[in-house]
């Protein structure tokens, strides 16, 4: 069974004592590609040894919402430029709004659609970050469909939104990815999300080293290999089998990403 981890920080500092180790957990669970997000162009360089380091890893170059307010007026250029030249590269992102730690709405917003522009430009899909900000989020990505004439590519990522909100998002042709908070037991908004998600735009992750799923939940780091316990829970909740969900996850994150086996 292959699985894909749509999302991963392997760059934090608590994956660098045995990333080698981890490396070997999320073998051994079947996980063959993953996809490394971004927080800020200062991660740049980490992120780009690591992805030389493992061959089955691709990352994505972009600007957190709530990182927002760092963000220079040579920024888009240089995500440009590594997006650009780097053949390892297949996603702009993490990029958003996010109200739940920020109120910062008219910068937030500036950064999200320098980015979009980007994307859109280089013809690569967008990795969406939304928290309390689905409302927003979704007229955002409307009127930039509208104005362009044409869809975006991308994800809304560790998804936590409600049925009606995450009808939004497939409505304007976006992948949908569940991360460890699907296995919380009162996620019960997330439970019926991942239930009535459309097979051919669903993904999973872990987001690690956040949000360790359940059985995991108690340990201070998430990792890859535990991308497996998500689709257990998925599958669950959809009432399929985990290999059902690993091959459709899989040949989705390839389809979006532009992944090859």
């Amino acid at each position: 069974m292959q699985l894909i981890d749509t999302h991963v920080h392997l760059n934090f500092d608590s994956f660098q004592p045995d990333l080698a180790s981890v490396r070997s957990r999320w073998q051994e669970a079947g996980v063959v590609r993953l996809v490394h997000s971004c927080v800020e162009p200062a991660e740049f360089t980490s992120i780009q040894a690591i992805a030389h380091q493992f061959p089955e890893l691709s990352f994505a170059v972009g600007l957190h919402p709530l990182d927002a307010e760092k963000w220079y007026n040579d920024w888009a250029d240089k995500i440009r430029s590594l997006a650009s030249s780097e053949p390892k590269v297949v996603a702009i992102g993490e990029m958003g709004l996010d109200f739940y730690k920020a109120d910062n709405y008219v910068t937030q917003r500036m950064v999200f659609e320098a980015q979009l522009a980007i994307a859109s430009e280089l013809h690569l899909p967008v990795i969406i970050h939304c928290r309390d900000a689905a409302k927003e989020v979704r007229e955002i990505l409307q009127k930039w469909q509208d104005s362009k004439g044409e869809p975006l590519r991308g994800v809304m990522h560790c998804w936590g939104g409600t049925p009606e909100e995450t009808q939004w998002f497939l409505d304007l042709g976006f992948y949908i990815s569940f991360s460890g908070t699907v296995t919380f037991k009162n996620a019960k908004a997330i439970h019926a999300s991942a239930a009535m998600v459309r097979s051919d735009r669903l993904l999973i992750e872990t987001d690690c080293p956040f949000l360790a799923p359940v059985p995991k939940r108690g340990e201070k780091r998430n990792e890859p290999a535990y991308v497996r316990y998500v689709a257990e829970q998925v599958a669950l909740l959809r009432g399929e089998t985990v290999e059902a969900i690993a091959h459709q996850t899989t040949q989705n994150a390839c389809k979006l990403f532009n992944l090859v086996l």
